[in-house]
Order: C-alpha cells, then structure tokens, then sequence
C-alpha cells in the first residue's frame, strides 16, 4: 500500500469583522454545509489547496447514522485523504458480499463475490465502520487540514447576490447566538436535509423506485466463518430485501428495505413489525435467534430522490444532498465521498478561473450521473425473477461476472472495461427475460403496483433513472 502523504495546512486563517448591525461576520472562500462524510471530504480537500474553508455541522459528534459498509473504491479516497490507516483500525475487513439464495428445488446455498475478483481492482476489499467513529474521524481531519470545522451550528439562511450567486449565509451556535458567513462558494453536503434543494425546490419526485426502511444493531447475531465473517449479507424477500452488516464488539447491524405495500400493514410499534420482518426470512431468523438489540430501532421513509441540478453559479450539492439511491449494494457513503472529491477539485478550478466554472460544472454533473444510472439499473431490477436467476448461476464469459464485482466495488467511472462489459450484462438480462415473460410480467406488475401505492407516515420521495 502506498504511503499517505502528509499535507500541510493552508497558511490564511478565516477572517472575522461585523456586518453593518453589529453581527459577527466570517470571511471564507468556501462554505461546507454538512460534517458528514461528503462534507468532510470536501473540505479536507479544498484546504489542502490553501483555501479558506468554514464547515458547519448542525449537530455534534459522535451521532448515529446508518450506512455502515464501504465499497473498495472508498479506499483510495480515504488514502488521498490521508486516513486510510485510521479507518482501518476502527474498522471491520470486508471481503466481499454474500447473497442468499433459495433455489428451484427448494434448496438454499450462499452466493458469494469476492471484490478480489473484480477487474483490475485498486484493493480487494473494503470495510464495515460504526458511522459515528468513522464521520468523527473524518470531520476532526477536516480540522487537522485546516478547515474551520464546527459542531452545533446551523445554517438558517442563505442569500444570493444580483448574479444569482450565494455569497451571505446566516448561521445559529447551539447558544443561540447568531453569526453571519461571507463566502466565494457555497457545497451543499446537508445529506438528506438537502439544504439547497429543499430551498430552490429542486428535488424531484419520480415513482420508480419507492420504499422505507427499519433497522437497528444487535449483539449475538451468527456470522460468517472464517474471513467471510467481515461480509455484508443482501438477503431478498418478498417484500423487499434485509441487510446484515457485522461491525466491532459483536454489533450487527441489520435492517430491511420494503415496499410501501407491506409497510401499509404495520398494525404495531416499529420494533415488533421489524422483528416480525425479520422473522419471515429462515436464514436470517437462524442467524439471529439469539440476538439482542442494543440501540433504538429507527424508521424512515423512502429515501430514494433525485435533485434536478446538482451544481449552479458559486453553488453545488455533493452527496445525499444531490441524491440517495437505494442502499442494496451499500453505494451510499462512497458515492457522496466520491462527488465530494470532484466537487472540491471542480471549486478549486472555478475559484481559480472564473470563465472555467460551467465548463467544470457540466462535467462534473455528467459524470456522476452516469455513475449513478449504473447503479440504479441494476437497483430498479434486484428482485425480479431474472436477476435473481443471473446471480444464481453467474457467469463469467467475457469477464462479465468480475464486471458485475465491479460494480459492486463501485469502479464505475473511470473503468470503461467494466462498463463495456456491463452493457452486455444489460443484453443477456434482456435475452433472459424474453424467455421469463410471463413470470417477469407479475413481477413488473407487483412492483409497480408497489411503486405507485405510497404508504402513510413519512413523505415519499423518489429518484430518476
């Protein structure tokens, strides 16, 4: 592994006067909203290049948060950053990922993929972190690269001069004191607060791909044997899919994705209808019988959504602020961290030439896009019958099953091998369901009945293609 290069700080600090009634004003290049990864990353970055940066978390460290499994593709972020062997030691080792599959016979057997196997792949594993060690790090590396990175602060307003461009933001202390921010650009890495989108009315609604989510951690939960015992578990059932995912000091965290549908049948509290959830699936009901849960059982509503712009005149969102697909194959914190990056280097570009920044801009959003649909493609598909036979009996002529491990590695940008191979995988799944018509028919029949029912409780938002 490559030795993590040691940069140093940039030598300006921020600077603080008043506004004209007398409020304190803090003077930066560049305001972060969010202290979660996407925004801790852009930050690290932007001071590194010597800009002033202000980094605003509205609440405090350590904070739950789910989405604990990295993607390999993480790692050489985390090592630009300087925190990979950090993150190692508060870390869980993940080989790979394992799908639970009952077969035709009515037998069950456990497919695994290797991220070893991937094509050309920078590492061949990732980790499972606790989110609330793991965005800690993070955020007090912000602070060691020369951010100015604050807890319990919020971001109430921001106003835009006649251009169109934010450069005031009003922010409150968890004092309730109230300070004013000057700024030359503006990244939006609120996550599902989607501070800017909510504000421009940018977050748009689309009903192909709806669900909700209970999960919470448990002790004594079985694991795999040997080094497999670091795999995240995908587990399909009828109603959605189940995650497993083994973190430190015998905690699992597990948690089920369904379909508003069957969420429509909650008749109790949140923790009976997630225990009963779990109980439905054999596999997971044996893993977990003598399990005890150690933290809250949360809820939210479908989490899937998109922003219509994600960047703008001194603005940009990175992360869920832009946009949270479906966690099924944990893509969640690598792609905020990885539009985080981009978005810093795109800033940089920007700040440093003004006439550059559409350009920049344009790129960047191409880019992540195309990430993005390689993803949701297979997402919108998981449950139907014919991926489900596919990862049954994967293949890999022509390299497509390490095309698929890729994927899962979430090396979808910049390997235009992975992505030839799979838009082949796109042609033999449509060969595969011509052959499955009329049982991929009552699929697409059940799931779009899924998609266009809603359920009560949380607003539903959805994500475009």
């Amino acid at each position: 592994m490559p030795a993590e290069k040691e940069i140093p700080p940039p030598a300006t600090p921020l600077s603080v006067d008043r506004d004209t009634v007398g409020l304190e004003a803090v003077n930066c290049d560049v305001l972060v909203i969010g202290g979660g990864p996407a925004g801790s990353t852009a930050a690290i970055t932007l001071a590194r290049r010597g800009w002033r940066v202000l980094q605003l978390e509205k609440a405090h460290h350590p904070r739950f948060h789910i989405g604990e499994s990295l993607l390999p593709m993480n790692l050489p972020i985390l090592q630009r950053l300087g925190v990979l062997d950090r993150v190692a030691a508060i870390g869980v080792h993940k080989p790979g990922a394992d799908f639970p599959l009952t077969l035709a016979d009515g037998t069950s057997r456990v497919q695994m993929f290797r991220f070893d196997r991937a094509l050309n792949p920078q590492f061949g594993y990732a980790y499972q972190v606790k989110r609330d060690e793991y965005d800690r790090l993070l955020f007090e590396a912000a602070t060691e690269a020369g951010a100015d990175s604050r807890e319990g602060v919020t971001v109430l307003s921001v106003d835009d001069d006649a251009d169109g461009r934010p450069t005031r933001a009003r922010a409150r202390n968890a004092d309730g004191s109230e300070f004013e921010v000057r700024m030359r650009y503006l990244i939006d890495a609120s996550g599902r607060d989607t501070f800017l989108g909510a504000r421009r009315r940018l977050k748009r609604k689309n009903p192909k791909h709806q669900s909700a989510a209970l999960f919470s951690h448990f002790r004594g939960v079985v694991r795999r044997d040997g080094e497999e015992a670091g795999n995240i578990t995908v587990e399909r059932f009828a109603h959605g899919w189940i995650w497993l995912i083994p973190l430190r000091d015998d905690v699992m965290s597990i948690g089920a994705v369904c379909s508003p549908d069957y969420l429509k049948q909650r008749d109790g509290d949140t923790e009976t209808f997630l225990l009963r959830t779990l109980r439905t699936v054999p596999t997971v009901e044996a893993r977990m019988r003598h399990a005890e849960r150690v933290a809250p059982v949360h809820a939210t509503g479908n989490y899937s959504y998109l922003c219509s712009r994600m960047a703008g005149p001194g603005w940009t969102m990175v992360g869920d602020a832009y946009a949270f697909i479906d966690p099924i194959f944990s893509s969640g914190v690598y792609l905020g961290m990885h539009s985080a990056e981009r978005a810093a280097i795109m800033v940089d570009g920007a700040l440093r030439e003004p006439a550059s920044e559409a350009a920049l801009q344009r790129e960047m959003t191409q880019r992540l896009d195309r990430g993005l649909k390689e993803f949701s493609w297979f997402i919108y598909r998981f449950n139907t019958p014919v991926m489900q036979r596919l990862f049954a009996r994967p293949s890999n002529k022509f390299q497509i099953e390490q095309a698929v491990i890729s994927l899962l590695a979430g090396d979808v940008f910049d390997n235009p091998a992975v992505v030839r191979r799979l838009r082949l995988f796109r042609l033999i799944y449509a060969l595969n369901a011509a052959g499955m018509a009329p049982r991929a028919l009552r699929a697409w029949w059940r799931i779009r009945r899924g998609r266009t029912a809603g359920f009560s409780g949380d607003t539903l938002q959805a994500e475009r293609s």
